[in-house]
C-alpha cells in the first residue's frame, strides 16, 4: 500500500476552536478519507501548538499553571475528532516529551550545519502572530491581521536562523515543483517574497522575559521561539530523529491558511534544508471564513464555534457547508442563512430526497430487491474523472459540484422517466431502476469523504458494506448484488421547523 502523509498546522491554544479551523481539519480529513480509498496506507496528524508569548502571557492572566491552561484547551481541540467525525491517526501536542526532544535535536542538527548563530537586535514584534513586522507589513503602525493588539517592542540577544543561506535553494525548489504549492498564486506569492531577499530571523527568547517555552540545547538562558518549535511536530509526530517506522511516510501534505504562507512553504522548508531533512511533498493554502459579512472577533461577538452549529444541524450537514459552500481558494463566508438555504436546498431537497425516491420506488416496483440486470453500469465516466480531477487539485468546492449535479441528473430523469407511471402501464421498469440505484450508489461513494455518516447509511441501504468501498470507481470493490435487499429508511437530513 503506497505510504501517504497528511498533516493540519496546530492551531494555538488561546482560544476555544472556531469556524475557520474546523475548515482545515475537515478539508485535511476528506483528503485522509479519499486517499485510503484509493488504498493508500495514510497516516493523518493534527494537535496543538502550546508555548509562546501569547500563551504565557494568558495563563499569567488566568491565574493558572501554563501547562493547565494549555491542557483544558487541548481537549476541546481534540474533542473535534468526534463532533466533526474526524479520522486523524495522531495528535501532537508541543508539550509532548516527544516532541521536545525532537525539537532540541532539530536545533543540534541546524546549529551542526552552521546555521545558528547570536546577536543583540530589535524588532516590532505582533504577539497575536507570534511573527516579527516590518514597518512595510503595517497598517497604520499596526498588524493588519491583529490590528486590535499594541506591537511589543523586543530588544534583546537571541539565536538566529541563517534563512538567507536557503534563499536559492527554494527558489530552485519552487521552480522544479510547479504544484509544491497549491493554488498557483500562492505559490507565486512565496516565490516572490523569496526572490525579494530573505531575512536570517530570531529563533530564541531570554528565558527570563518568557519562560515557557523548549530550553535551547546547551543554554539554558534561552527558550526556542515558538514558529521553530512548532514546525518540528511534523516529524517529532512520525517518531523523528528515528528514521525508521512512521517516518517512512515523509514527507507528507500540509495543509495550511494563508496566513500560514510564508512559516510553511519558505520557513520551514529553510529548517529542513539545514537539519538534512526531506523537503515536504506539498502544502495546500486555504482561505479565511468570515461570519456574516465581517472578520470573526470576539469583541463583535461572532466568532463561530463549530460545536455549536453540530449541536443544531449535525456533523455531515456542517461538513457538507464548508467544503461545498465555501470557496476552497479563496476567503469564505459562513452566514446562517446560506447554511440554512445549502442544508435545506442540497441536502434535505438534494441528496436526502434523491436517496428516499429510490429506495422507496425500489421497494415499489422491485419488491425491495435489486434487479438482475445484465447492463450493470450506469454512465459516469465523465463525473469520477470531474472528482478526482478536483481532489487532486484541492478543490473540494468543485467535487461538490460535480456530485450535485449528479444528484440533479438522477432528480430529472426520474421526473421524466415516470417509473410509476409506466409500472401501472405493465411496462417493465427494472433496467432504469437499477441505472438509478447505480447512480445512487456512485454518488453515496463519492460523498463518503464529504458526508460520511449520511453516505455510509445510503450504502448500507442500498445493501453495500462501506468498509469494503474502493476507488478507482472500475474496481473489485462494492457493488450492487443482483438480488440484494435495499432498505428504505427515515430522512437523511430531516427538515427543519
Amino acid at each position: 500500500m503506497p505510504k501517504f502523509y497528511l498533516t493540519t498546522t496546530l492551531p494555538y491554544v488561546n482560544a476555544d476552536p472556531h469556524i475557520g479551523f474546523a475548515l482545515e481539519i475537515v478539508q485535511a480529513d476528506a483528503i485522509a478519507r479519499y486517499r485510503r480509498l484509493l488504498g493508500d496506507d495514510v497516516i493523518f496528524n493534527t494537535g496543538t501548538d502550546e508555548h509562546g508569548m501569547k500563551i504565557w502571557n494568558n495563563a499569567k492572566e488566568a491565574g493558572l499553571d501554563p501547562k493547565a491552561y494549555c491542557d483544558g484547551f487541548a481537549a476541546k481541540f481534540h474533542g473535534l475528532k468526534e463532533a466533526l467525525n474526524l479520522t486523524y491517526d495522531h495528535f501532537v501536542r508541543t508539550t509532548d516529551a516527544g516532541h521536545v526532544a525532537a525539537a532540541q535535536e532539530f536545533w543540534r542538527r541546524c546549529d551542526q550545519a552552521g546555521d545558528m548563530y547570536k546577536k543583540s537586535y530589535s524588532i516590532k514584534y505582533c504577539v497575536g502572530c507570534e511573527l516579527e513586522k516590518t514597518d512595510s507589513e503595517l497598517v497604520s503602525g499596526r498588524c493588519p491581521v491583529h490590528p486590535n493588539k499594541d506591537l511589543e517592542l523586543i530588544e534583546e540577544e537571541n539565536y538566529f536562523f541563517r534563512w538567507s543561506r536557503y534563499q536559492q535553494a527554494l527558489l530552485d525548489h519552487y521552480a522544479a515543483h510547479p504544484d509544491f504549492v497549491v493554488p498557483q498564486n500562492r505559490l507565486t506569492e512565496i516565490r516572490n517574497f523569496v526572490a525579494s531577499g530573505l531575512q536570517d530571523f530570531s529563533v530564541s527568547r531570554l528565558a527570563s522575559k518568557m519562560p515557557w517555552g523548549i530550553p535551547v540545547p546547551g543554554d539554558e538562558t534561552q527558550v526556542m521561539y515558538v514558529w521553530f518549535d512548532a514546525l518540528v511536530n511534523y516529524l517529532s509526530t512520525l517518531g523523528w530523529p528515528k528514521e525508521d517506522g512512521e517516518f517512512a511516510y515523509w514527507p507528507g501534505v500540509q495543509v495550511a491558511g494563508k496566513d500560514n504562507l510564508r512559516q510553511q512553504s519558505a520557513m520551514w522548508q529553510g529548517m529542513l534544508l539545514s537539519a538534512g531533512v526531506p523537503m515536504s511533498r506539498q502544502i495546500f493554502i486555504h482561505g479565511f471564513v468570515t461570519s456574516e459579512g465581517q472578520k470573526m472577533s470576539k469583541s463583535v461577538g461572532n466568532v463561530v464555534n463549530p460545536y455549536d452549529v453540530v449541536s443544531e444541524y449535525g456533523t455531515d450537514a456542517l461538513r457538507y457547508y464548508l467544503l461545498g459552500a465555501l470557496p476552497s481558494y479563496d476567503d469564505g463566508d459562513f452566514s446562517r442563512a446560506t447554511f440554512d438555504s445549502t442544508y435545506v436546498s442540497k441536502l434535505a431537497n438534494g441528496i436526502g430526497n434523491l436517496a428516499a425516491r429510490v429506495t422507496t420506488m425500489a421497494g415499489k416496483f422491485c419488491g425491495g430487491i435489486v434487479p438482475e440486470i445484465a447492463e450493470d453500469r450506469y454512465g459516469t465516466g465523465a463525473f469520477w474523472g470531474t472528482y478526482h480531477a478536483a481532489f487532486a487539485r484541492y478543490r473540494f468546492d468543485d467535487m461538490v459540484r460535480a456530485i450535485e449535479d449528479l444528484v440533479a441528473a438522477c432528480n430529472k430523469s426520474v421526473d421524466a422517466e415516470a417509473p410509476w407511471k409506466a409500472a401501472k402501464e405493465g411496462k417493465d421498469v427494472s433496467l432504469f431502476m437499477y441505472q438509478l440505484l447505480e447512480a445512487l450508489r456512485h454518488a453515496a461513494v463519492a460523498l463518503l469523504p464529504v458526508i460520511p455518516s449520511a453516505a455510509e447509511r445510503m450504502l448500507r441501504d442500498l445493501g453495500i458494506d462501506p468498509s469494503s468501498v474502493r476507488l478507482p470507481e472500475d474496481s473489485a470493490w462494492g457493488r450492487l448484488v443482483p438480488g440484494g435487499t435495499i432498505v428504505t429508511g427515515g430522512p437523511l437530513f430531516p427538515r427543519k421547523e
